[in-house]
C-alpha cells in the first residue's frame, strides 16, 4: 500500500488516504494527457464523473498532483541548445546556497536544478537558443553572482528519452 503524502523531504506527513488501483490509473491518465475531461477520465477508469472528480480533487489536496501543465517542443521554439551544468560554489555555506537558489529561481534558462552529493553542489538543466546565449548566461548571470567557483558544462547531443511521468508501476496500490 502506498500512502499519499502532503510534503516531501524532512518532516513528511503521511495522510490517511491511500492510493488504490483507480487512483493510480487516474494519475497515469493525467500524466499522459492533462487535458482529458473529467468525463473521459471517469469513463476510462470505470467511474461516473462525480466520483472521478472527487478523487482528482483529493489527490490535489494531498499534494500528489502538484499542477497540470502543457509540454512544449523546445526545438520548434528555437531553444535548441540544452546543457547539463555541474556547479560548484566557492563556499557552500547556508547563506550562499540560499542566495544561489534564489538567483536561479529567477533565471528562465534554468529549467531544472537539483542539489546533489559529490564533488559539485548543483546540477542544472539549462535551455538556450545557442552556444552564444549559453555563454551570455554563464558570464552575465551565473558567474556574475560571485558565488560560483566552477562550472562543468555538458552539451546535450540528442535525447533518446524524456518524460515527466512518475513510474507509477513501481508503487504498490491497495486493491
Amino acid at each position: 500500500m502506498t500512502k499519499m503524502t502532503a510534503n516531501r523531504g524532512r518532516g513528511e506527513e503521511t495522510l490517511s488516504e491511500q492510493l488504490d488501483a483507480v487512483d493510480t490509473r487516474i494519475l497515469d491518465l493525467l500524466q499522459q494527457d492533462a487535458s482529458l475531461s473529467i468525463a473521459d477520465i471517469a469513463e476510462r477508469v470505470g467511474l461516473s464523473s462525480s466520483p472521478a472528480w472527487r478523487r482528482i480533487e483529493r489527490l490535489k489536496r494531498a499534494g500528489v498532483i502538484l499542477r497540470q501543465v502543457t509540454l512544449l517542443d523546445h526545438e520548434k521554439l528555437g531553444l535548441n541548445f540544452e546543457v547539463f551544468a555541474s556547479v560548484k560554489l566557492q563556499l557552500p555555506s547556508r547563506e550562499n546556497l540560499e542566495r544561489f537558489e534564489a538567483a536561479i529561481a529567477n533565471w528562465p534558462e534554468v529549467v531544472e536544478c537539483a542539489t546533489v552529493t559529490g564533488a559539485v553542489d548543483y546540477m542544472l538543466r539549462v535551455l538556450t537558443r545557442d552556444m552564444h546565449a549559453y555563454d551570455d548566461f554563464l558570464r552575465d548571470k551565473m558567474l556574475a553572482l560571485g558565488l560560483v567557483s566552477d562550472v562543468q558544462s555538458r552539451i546535450v547531443m540528442r535525447t533518446p528519452k524524456r518524460t515527466t511521468a512518475a513510474p507509477l508501476d513501481l508503487i504498490e496500490a491497495k486493491d
